[in-house]
């Protein structure tokens, strides 16, 4: 299912929120091609969230070089390894590059998505 040396984001197609960041993320030129995989289509890498009592409806992951990044986890992986080119990456870089502060804000963010959801008339990610 995944191999070693691919990389992944899993995240919710049905947010716009995670949608836009990670399209906005710059990570082709730091560590190259990165997989953005939408979790409502049931993909096979959702199963490596529910192995590891993942819940993707709480926070996206990010798979690389065989680890997995979950939630603040991963934001915070995400803002030290994507490129410092864009007025988005270095806000998204200088709030997130400290693991307290991603800790911290990462709830809110999550909270943030699940009302979103729901406004927007969509059910959780099974």
């Amino acid at each position: 299912m995944t191999r070693e040396k691919e990389s992944w984001i899993i995240y919710d197609g049905e947010c716009p929120f995670c949608s836009r960041y990670v399209k906005m993320i710059q990570l082709k030129k730091t560590i190259g091609e990165v997989r953005l995989i939408d979790a409502r289509n049931t993909p096979p890498e959702l199963k490596l969230l529910i192995e590891r009592k993942l819940d993707i409806n709480q926070g996206m992951a990010f798979f690389l070089d065989g680890q997995l990044f979950y939630g603040s986890e991963c934001i915070n992986k995400l803002a030290l390894l994507s490129s410092p080119i864009g007025v988005f990456n270095n806000i998204n870089y200088f709030i997130f590059k400290h693991p307290t502060i991603s800790k911290v804000l990462y709830p809110f963010m999550a909270m943030g998505r699940n009302i979103v959801i729901y406004m927007l008339g969509r059910g959780s990610i099974k």
